[in-house]
């Protein structure tokens, strides 16, 4: 490879700067005679310079775990959780089947990796959550001790005159890990089971940075380090493809701190020919995994089009994003997982008006101290290429700015931040004051990591659970139309049906033309016995969004209660026709057939069901009726044995179970299930009834 002799210049100057830094190519030469007294200070000095340079990561690690530890209490969110994991059962395991949906699916994303990980977790914990944090928190651990070693290189290869303080140089790589890794915008990647193709992707993409340092270090090993660099490339896009910029960020790399571009080398000569053809197969690799990503943002849906934005439209939101990360890197505070893109963006507006200021003002900072401190436009550069895809251009979901995508934009300020403590401690050491001031200095750097850590461990709490987190984004943000409709589905499910359709209907003060906020408020009046205003709300979801099943589905409930089945299954129909997989439409047809008289058909409708969706518990229970009512109660308590493995906690199911049992003649059994469903719900009229009939016909058995 070109740059083998440079590489090698490059390494004998860290080694002779630092020599606990690198491994050395050949043996120490044997000496004989008593060590004289200086020599034994060396082994000393040199001693103690290994065991900080492996205590450094390991308090990394440490802190990164204690920062994230309410992590493993949280739970699955209604924010991608449901729908990806609560209600797909594809990625359950790894057999052949479940690879080659986790290969050839698009989620919005193509992230076969990342779902492999997520197989392996429910082998493990099936669905604990627990165990879906923990792997992700390791992850990240994982991460932030491999950016302590990128940072180590990147400052032996940037600031060579203090790369033989060795204390000085790995407690300012340990400060870069930290500022990265317990960072509050880290929360959202880390807390967040969605989130996993971050953290993934993540230590992919720093395992790739560390080979090819490594791989421009050890030129006799050069090919091997550059194979694997490019090797985990892949990986890392296979996990998210938000790593595309990596190419990119190599050649900022090669410019500082590598020096094989620019300069005295020039951008054209041979030298600068080889460093560009060795990029090829990294950009290969990120072209390939951009069409991936767009065919699989296409196939989902999930692209939202913004070709009613004008260029400078566009330009305002992009600068605002730039403007918006780099002030809550600083500013840390009232973080949310979702800041709503403006209904309309006004260029003109103060927010973008501040934006331009401050994107500008950093660019002409950069600009002016390129030469003094080179790793500034560096990292500001860095920083706008990763940001790039996801700065609105081609906006993917509703949000104008999200803290998951810092992830990897943060990397090159936490090394500035890195560089500014080895600088200033380089300075302290230097001056009249001398250790006073760099003990002064230490403190600063321990309040700082102190202080990100104590908001992360409470941003970690705002993800606990859906009702919280939503709780939280409302208070961020008021004006949130969808914080206010995920908050109101939250209540809905623990059945706090009042305060959800307040929330609803808050959403649809603010966007009245919001289908799903319209869809949800619907179900929630139905669910309070009102199936006229239900219905009136069904119909507004469906003018503004004709393709919404759900709608349909709803709406067929609400006819049902009404006494309409043929019309409720007129809509279950149409549900069908809009989304043929649709379970909750054959669920609920077999349902009516099932109250039709019609048990054959509202069986196979159950068996559909349970193919698309296997551990859909309510279709095990209805078809355990349906059996019940055919005279069948042995066949109806296993599907009642499988809806309670499912969910448990059903109260309904108990009842019908105490029902079947009842039917074999089994009183004190029956009597037990009824009692647990009163223990579930104790207002279930249903279960009373049952019970005191129970209770009698065991009293006249005796």
């Amino acid at each position: 490879m070109g740059h083998k002799t440079r590489s090698r210049k490059l390494e004998a100057a860290a080694r002779s700067q630092h020599p606990g830094l690198f491994r050395s190519g050949s043996h120490e030469p044997a000496r004989t005679g008593a060590a004289s007294p200086r020599s034994n200070a060396s082994v000393a000095l040199a001693s103690a310079q290994e065991w900080v340079r492996w205590l450094v990561p390991l308090l990394v690690v440490l802190c990164t775990l204690a920062a994230f530890l309410p992590t493993l209490q949280n739970h699955f969110v209604n924010w991608d959780d449901d729908k990806n994991f609560l209600d797909n059962h594809h990625y359950r395991g790894l057999t052949w089947q479940q690879l080659s949906w986790m290969w050839t699916t698009h989620l919005g994303h193509y992230i076969p990796l990342t779902w492999m990980t997520l197989g392996m977790d429910y082998l493990l914990w099936g669905m604990n959550p627990v165990g879906y944090h923990l792997t992700s928190l390791l992850l990240h651990a994982a991460s932030a001790v491999v950016f302590y070693f990128v940072v180590v290189r990147i400052l032996t290869l940037a600031l060579p005159r203090l790369a033989d303080r060795g204390h000085a140089l790995v407690a300012s790589a340990g400060f870069a890990a930290l500022v990265f890794a317990i960072h509050p915008l880290r929360v959202e990647s880390v807390a967040w089971v969605t989130e996993r193709r971050d953290v993934l992707s993540g230590l992919f993409y720093l395992l790739t940075l560390l080979t090819y340092l490594r791989s421009c270090e050890r030129p006799e090993l050069g090919r091997w380090w550059y194979g694997l660099s490019v090797a985990l490339f892949g990986c890392a896009l296979l996990s998210k493809s938000m790593a595309v910029s990596l190419p990119v960020v190599l050649l900022i790399l090669e410019v500082y701190p590598l020096r094989r571009l620019g300069g005295s080398l020039g951008w054209a000569s041979a030298s600068a020919r080889r460093v560009y053809v060795e990029k090829i197969p990294f950009v290969l690799l990120a072209a390939a995994a951009s069409a991936l990503a767009l065919l699989a943002q296409l196939s989902s849906r999930a692209m939202v089009s913004v070709a009613h934005l004008s260029a400078l439209e566009r330009l305002a939101v992009s600068a605002y994003g730039l403007g918006f990360y780099l002030w809550k890197t600083v500013v840390p505070l009232n973080l949310s997982p979702l800041y709503m893109l403006p209904q309309t963006v006004n260029p003109a507006a103060t927010p973008f008006i501040v934006s331009y200021g401050g994107v500008l003002a950093v660019t002409a900072i950069a600009l002016a101290l390129r030469r003094r401190w080179p790793g500034l436009p560096a990292a500001w550069l860095a920083y706008v290429v990763v940001l790039l895809p996801v700065l609105g251009i081609a906006q993917s979901g509703p949000q104008i700015a999200a803290d998951r995508y810092t992830y990897l934009a943060a990397l090159g300020w936490a090394i500035l931040a890195g560089a500014g403590l080895m600088s200033c401690w380089r300075l302290s050491t230097s001056s009249t004051t001398g250790a006073p001031a760099t003990w002064g200095l230490a403190g600063i750097a321990t309040g700082v990591v102190i202080a990100l850590g104590v908001l992360t461990w409470n941003q970690v709490q705002v993800w606990q659970d859906s009702e919280r987190l939503w709780t939280h984004a409302v208070a961020v943000d008021p004006n949130s139309f969808m914080a206010h409709n995920n908050l109101g589905y939250a209540l809905d499910r623990q059945g706090k049906l009042a305060e959800a359709i307040e929330h609803y209907r808050q959403a649809l003060r603010i966007k009245p033309d919001y289908a799903e906020a319209h869809n949800n408020v619907g179900h929630a009046l139905d669910g309070q016995g009102k199936p006229a205003e239900a219905i009136e709300h069904f119909q507004q979801a469906l003018r503004i969004k004709p393709e919404t099943a759900e709608a349909h589905v709803n709406w067929g409930l609400a006819l049902d209660r009404q006494g309409k089945p043929a019309e409720a299954i007129e809509h279950f129909q149409q549900a069908l026709r809009i989304q043929p997989e649709n379970a909750e439409a054959h669920g609920n047809w077999g349902v009516v057939l099932g109250q039709q008289g019609k048990p054959a058909e509202a069986i196979e409708h159950f068996q559909q069901a349970l193919r698309i969706k296997p551990d859909y518990a309510e279709a095990h229970s209805n078809w355990g009726v349906v059996l019940g009512q055919q005279g069948k109660p042995a066949e109806a308590i296993e599907h009642f044995r499988q809806a309670l493995r499912i969910q448990p906690e059903k109260a309904e199911t108990h009842n019908n179970w105490g029902v079947a049992l009842t039917q074999q003649g089994k009183p004190a059994e029956a009597i037990e299930h009824f009692r647990r469903a009163l223990r579930i719900q104790p207002e279930n009229a249903e279960a009373h009834n049952n019970l005191a009939r129970a209770l009698a016909q065991q009293d006249k058995a005796r």
